[in-house]
C-alpha cells in the first residue's frame, strides 16, 4: 500500500505539509524545486494546490474528478481510475494525508492549463487573470470548526460577500460541574440571605424584650418609690427621722409578747417590731399603767387588760390607743423563758444593778447577777434579771431589764427560719391564735439577724401620770417606730379610780371594785399595801376633779374629810387608799 501512496504522490516528498484548514484537515503544497510528479504514466497534469472547499472556477471542473470534493460526491469514479492504475486495491481507503473523517476524499489531478489563485481559507478565489502560484502559503486555523454535514456550495455560486448562517457555528454547553457550581453559590447566597433575616428577627425580638423588661422595671421602681413615699410630693413633713421615706409608708411586722412571772406575779408586755422597710428591729416597751379602752367602752389599763381580758382584746386595745396592726400574741411565761436561755447557749447582757438569788437562804448572800458590762446570764439568772424591781424603783426600771433580756435572746436565736422554728417548737409552747410556730419562727430570725448585726434596738413608750399618752410619745414612738396614731382614752371618760389595799383584808378590795364599777366608775387595781392604815385617803391631782373625788369617797362611804389633793396613781383621775376604816356595804 505503500508503494501505492508514493507513486500516486510522487513518492511522498513532493508535497510538504504547511497547516491545517478550519475542520482540522491538513493542507499541502508542492515543494520548491520539484516538478510535480505522475500519479500514473498517461502524461496526466500535476496536482493544484489543496482547495478545502474545492471551488472549481471556469465551470464544469469538478466533472472532470480533478478537483478536491471534500465529500467525495463527484470525484468517486475518478478515485477508483486512478488507483486501478496506481495499483491501489478499490475495496480499501487510500493511505491519503489529507484524510477527511466523513467521506475520505483525497486530492485530484489538476486541469492541465488552469491556474488558481492562492489559497483563501474560505473558498474565495482572486480573480483578473492567472495569479503567480506564491512560494509559499500559511494555513488559517478558525477558533470553531464548521459542522460536518454542511453541503458544498455550487462551483458557480460563489458570492462577493460571504453570508454566514446559523448552523456554521457550534455552541459549546457548558460542563455540568460548572453548573453545579452555580447552583451551590446559589444556595449559598440563599441560605446567607436566610441567615441574615433569621439574625435580623432575632435582634428585633432581643430589643423588644429589652424594651418590655426597661418597662416592667420602670413601673416597678415608680411603684416602690410610691410605696415606699419617695415619690416628689409624697413625703411626709411631720417626719423627724430625717429620712427620705415617710414613717407612715414603711412596712411593719409586729407582735406583742407579754412575760408572766409565776412566781412574783404581774405581767411585763412588749411590741417587738420589725421593719423590712428600714431593716430596723425594736422592742418597745409598754408600762403596765398604759390606759386603754375595754370592749365595753370603759377606761382599763394594760395590766388589768392582760390579767383579766385576755390576749385577743389587749390586743385590740393596744390597736386602737396606738393605731398599730398587732400580728399576734405571744405569751411567754418565766418557766419558758428560762429554758429559752438555756436552748440558745446563755446570754450576754450588760447589767445595771445586783440582783439577789431568790433561792438564797441565808442573809448576805451572793447576788445571783452581779453588776458589770457583757455579764453571761444562764436561764434562771435571765429570768431573775427580767423581773427585778428594786426597793423604791419605778415600775419601768424593770421593764428595761426585761427588754435587755429580750434583746440578748434575740442575739442568740438561729437567723435561719427553719432552725429557729424548731427552737420554739422545742419549748413546747401553747401559742394563742392567730400565731402558730412556723409564724414566730420565722419572725424571731428575721429578729435575730438584725440583732447580730447591730440594727436592733430598745425604746420605752412615755406614758402620763394617768396613763395616756404623751406628746413625746405620739411623735418619737408612736409615729416613728410603731407607724401609728396616739388615740388615748378621753379624759370625759368614765372616771377611773385606782384602789389600793391596806386594810389588812384583801377581800375588801373586790367588794370596792363592785361598788365603784356600780356607781358608774372605773377600778384600777393598785395592789395590796406591806402594812395596814388605820384611815383611808380619796387623792385628786387636778382641780377639775375634786368633785369626782367626792363623789368617790360618798361612793365608798368614806368621810368627806378623806378627800384631798395630792399625787395619783397612773392611769387614775382619783386613788384611793383603804384603811382599816373602810367598811364595805352589804
Amino acid at each position: 500500500m505503500n508503494e501505492g501512496y508514493d507513486a500516486g504522490y510522487g513518492g511522498g516528498d513532493q508535497y510538504e505539509l504547511v497547516g491545517y484548514d478550519e475542520y482540522g484537515r491538513p493542507v499541502y503544497r508542492q515543494a520548491q524545486g520539484q516538478a510535480p510528479a505522475q500519479a500514473h504514466s498517461g502524461g496526466q497534469q500535476p496536482y493544484d494546490p489543496y482547495d478545502p472547499y474545492a471551488q472549481q472556477h471556469g465551470g464544469g471542473q469538478a466533472q472532470q474528478g480533478y478537483g478536491y470534493d471534500p465529500y467525495a460526491t463527484g470525484g468517486q469514479q475518478h478515485y477508483d481510475a486512478h488507483a486501478s492504475q496506481a495499483g491501489w486495491d478499490t475495496g480499501q481507503q487510500p493511505p491519503t494525508p489529507a484524510h477527511d473523517g466523513h467521506s475520505g476524499a483525497q486530492y485530484g489531478d489538476g486541469r492541465a492549463g488552469q491556474q488558481y489563485g492562492p489559497y483563501d481559507p474560505y473558498g474565495q478565489v482572486v480573480t483578473g487573470g492567472p495569479q503567480p502560484r506564491v512560494a509559499e502559503q500559511t494555513a488559517h486555523i478558525p477558533q470553531q470548526a464548521g459542522p460536518r454535514d454542511e453541503p458544498e456550495a455550487s462551483a458557480g455560486s460563489a458570492e462577493p460577500d460571504r453570508e454566514y448562517r446559523t448552523e456554521q457555528f457550534a455552541f459549546v454547553e457548558e460542563p455540568t460541574d460548572d453548573s453545579e457550581d452555580v447552583i451551590d453559590w446559589m444556595k449559598f447566597t440563599e441560605n446567607r440571605t436566610e441567615r441574615r433575616e433569621e439574625a435580623r428577627r432575632r435582634a428585633r425580638a432581643r430589643v423588644l424584650a429589652l424594651v418590655v423588661v426597661l418597662a416592667l422595671v420602670a413601673v416597678g421602681g415608680v411603684g416602690y418609690l410610691w410605696y415606699a413615699g419617695k415619690l416628689p410630693g409624697m413625703s411626709s413633713s411631720d417626719d423627724k427621722t430625717g429620712g427620705t421615706t415617710a414613717a407612715g409608708a414603711q412596712k411593719r411586722d409586729v407582735i406583742a409578747v407579754h412575760l408572766h412571772d409565776t412566781d412574783g406575779g404581774g405581767t411585763s408586755t412588749a411590741l417587738l417590731v420589725d421593719n423590712t422597710t428600714t431593716k430596723q428591729g425594736t422592742a418597745v416597751l409598754l408600762p403596765n399603767t398604759l390606759a386603754l379602752t375595754a370592749d365595753d367602752g370603759t377606761a382599763t389599763t394594760l395590766v388589768k387588760s392582760v390579767d383579766e381580758a385576755g390576749p385577743d382584746a389587749t390586743r385590740t386595745a393596744l390597736d386602737t390607743v396606738l393605731g398599730t396592726d398587732i400580728e399576734g400574741t405571744w405569751r411567754l411565761d418565766t418557766p419558758y423563758l428560762q429554758i429559752l436561755v438555756d436552748l440558745v447557749g446563755n446570754i450576754e447582757v450588760d447589767t445595771d444593778t445586783d440582783v439577789p438569788d431568790p433561792d438564797a437562804k441565808e442573809k448576805g448572800a451572793a447576788p445571783l447577777v452581779r453588776k458589770g458590762e457583757a455579764q453571761t446570764l444562764s436561764g434562771k439568772m435571765a429570768v431573775a434579771y427580767a423581773t427585778y424591781r428594786g426597793s423604791g424603783e419605778e415600775a419601768d426600771a424593770q421593764l428595761q431589764r426585761f427588754g435587755q433580756v429580750m434583746q440578748g435572746v434575740l442575739r442568740k436565736l438561729p437567723s435561719d427560719p427553719q432552725a429557729a422554728t424548731t427552737t420554739v417548737q422545742t419549748l413546747g409552747l401553747i401559742l394563742d391564735p392567730p400565731l402558730t410556730e412556723k409564724d414566730l419562727g420565722s419572725f424571731l430570725a428575721g429578729l435575730s439577724d438584725l440583732a447580730k448585726g447591730g440594727d436592733f434596738r430598745t425604746a420605752l413608750l412615755p406614758v402620763q401620770d394617768d396613763g395616756r399618752l404623751s406628746a413625746e410619745a405620739g411623735d418619737s414612738v408612736v409615729k416613728d417606730v410603731l407607724g401609728g396614731t396616739a388615740k388615748s382614752p378621753d379624759k370625759d371618760a368614765a372616771v377611773s379610780v385606782s384602789v389600793r389595799n391596806a386594810t389588812g383584808d384583801g377581800e375588801r378590795t373586790a367588794k370596792a371594785r363592785v361598788t365603784l364599777l356600780n356607781g358608774g366608775f372605773t377600778f384600777l387595781e393598785g395592789g395590796t399595801a406591806s402594812g395596814t392604815q388605820a384611815t383611808s385617803e380619796v387623792v385628786y391631782a387636778e382641780a377639775a376633779d375634786e368633785e369626782n373625788a367626792v363623789q368617790v369617797a360618798k361612793t365608798l362611804g368614806l368621810s368627806a374629810d378623806a378627800v384631798e389633793q395630792g399625787k395619783v396613781s397612773a392611769n387614775a383621775r382619783v386613788s384611793v387608799v383603804l384603811g382599816q376604816d373602810y367598811e364595805p356595804s352589804s
